[in-house]
C-alpha cells in the first residue's frame, strides 16, 4: 500500500473516531439539557446525525481500501486464477464508479441546499450531504490505489 495511501487512511480512521467521540458529547449535552436544565436543545439531533453519516461513509470508504466490504467470494474462488482477476478488476471499475456517483451527487445536493439552514442550527441543509461527498471521494480514491496494485 502507498504511503500516501496509508496516510490518507490513518486520517479517515481519525475522523472516524472523532465523529465517534462528538456522537457521544452531542448526546451527553442532549441528556442534561433535557432532564437536568429542562431545555432540550434543537441542534444535537441534526449534529448527531451529521456525524454519524460521517463515521459511517468514513468507515464504508476504510473498508474499500482493506478490502473487508461486503462480497461474493464463494463464485470468484471457485473460477480461474484469470477470471478471479478479471472480476477483481470489474469489482474496483465498480466501486470507483459508485464512489464518484456519490460524490458527485453529494456535491449537487449540497449545492442546491446550501442557502436554506438545517433545522436548529446555523449549518447550511446541504451540509447533510457532505459525508456523501467525502465518503464517495475516499471511496473512489481507495479503489484506484487498490486497482493500480493489482
Amino acid at each position: 500500500m502507498s504511503k500516501a495511501g496509508d496516510l490518507v487512511a490513518r486520517l479517515t480512521l481519525w475522523l472516524c473516531v472523532v465523529s465517534l467521540l462528538g456522537i457521544v458529547l452531542v448526546q451527553s449535552w442532549q441528556v442534561f439539557g433535557r432532564y437536568l436544565l429542562n431545555d432540550s436543545p434543537s441542534w444535537t439531533e441534526p449534529l448527531a446525525l451529521l456525524l454519524m453519516n460521517t463515521t459511517m461513509m468514513c468507515a464504508a470508504a476504510l473498508g474499500v481500501r482493506s478490502h473487508a466490504h461486503f462480497r461474493f467470494s464463494l463464485l470468484s474462488e471457485r473460477l480461474s486464477p484469470l477470471a478471479q482477476r478479471v472480476l477483481n478488476g470489474l469489482a474496483l471499475v465498480i466501486a470507483v464508479a459508485l464512489g464518484l456517483l456519490l460524490a458527485i451527487g453529494g456535491a449537487i445536493l449540497f449545492w442546491s441546499d446550501r442557502d436554506v439552514l438545517l433545522a436548529g442550527t446555523l449549518l447550511p441543509e446541504g451540509a447533510r450531504y457532505l459525508p456523501l461527498v467525502l465518503g464517495g471521494a475516499l471511496m473512489a480514491g481507495f479503489a484506484l490505489e487498490r486497482g493500480l496494485r493489482l
